[in-house]
């Protein structure tokens, strides 16, 4: 299973995707973690994991897979499981991995177009065995639908934390999952009990929302110093159970 998160900066992405892989690997999951974000020097770190090469760089920089398929019609000459992962692209240990696809490194040095087609392009190639779950965490926004990065998925978290952009956000992903045949979910992330009533009563999709999930000062402060995420959340252990069974 492909599962993707997305969401407005600041919501809570990457720290849900580590939570969940915690969790997928805790059930027996061969997990990998695919980042997408461009701008995102964090999600390594809350994984407890090194930063692997830029995915991009096998293809000879964010360019080569545009080359690539320009040249041949195809970006990859045969499919890929986790294991064919080349090790310089890969961090981790047995049951949790990273992949970071690529991340903008110098002023002036072009967008980042070229990650987003070498991620969709490797999550479309990927084939997963049955003890196999992928978790990609994409940069803030919806540039990844614009991309196709969305058709890989087979379900999509949209994660809405309490302000009214995200929840304004949270139609229109849920729409663009619409449009792409992707079931979407509302994860209510870092509100209190009176914020997430307040956000469900608020939401145009109110059922969709699969989980709440509270403001965790020990989450915030591992987040702020840079370490690593080992704590347990009910509400994301219901949403793994949900999603695996």
């Amino acid at each position: 299973m492909k599962i993707l998160l997305c969401g407005k900066g600041g919501c809570g992405k990457s720290t849900l995707a580590t939570l969940m892989a915690r969790a997928c690997a805790s059930r027996g999951q061969n997990v990998l973690v695919v980042d997408t974000d461009e701008s995102n020097y964090g999600l390594h770190r809350q994984l407890g994991l090194d930063l692997p090469e830029d995915l991009t760089h096998y293809f000879g920089g964010k360019k080569g897979a545009y080359k690539r398929y320009d040249e041949t019609g195809k970006v990859f000459e045969d499919k890929w499981s986790i294991s064919d992962i080349p090790p310089e692209y890969l961090s981790g240990a047995e049951g949790l991995h990273l992949v970071a696809v690529g991340k903008i490194a110098e002023a002036g040095e072009g967008c980042a177009c070229g990650i987003g087609f070498t991620a969709r392009e490797f999550l479309s190639n990927l084939e997963l065995g049955d003890k196999d779950t992928v978790i990609i965490d994409t940069e803030a926004g919806i540039e990844h639908f614009g991309r196709g990065l969305d058709k890989c998925a087979d379900i999509i978290f949209m994660v809405v934390d309490p302000s009214y952009e995200s929840i304004r956000l949270s139609e229109k992903v849920s729409d663009m999952g619409r449009a792409f045949g992707k079931p979407v979910y509302l994860i209510i992330n870092k509100a209190d009990d009176d914020q997430s009533r307040m956000i469900r009563e608020t939401l145009r999709d109110k059922d969709a929302v699969i989980a709440s999930v509270p403001a965790d000062k020990n989450i915030m402060e591992a987040g702020l110093k840079g370490e690593p995420l080992y704590k347990d959340v009910p509400e994301v252990d219901i949403i793994v159970d949900k999603v695996l069974v």
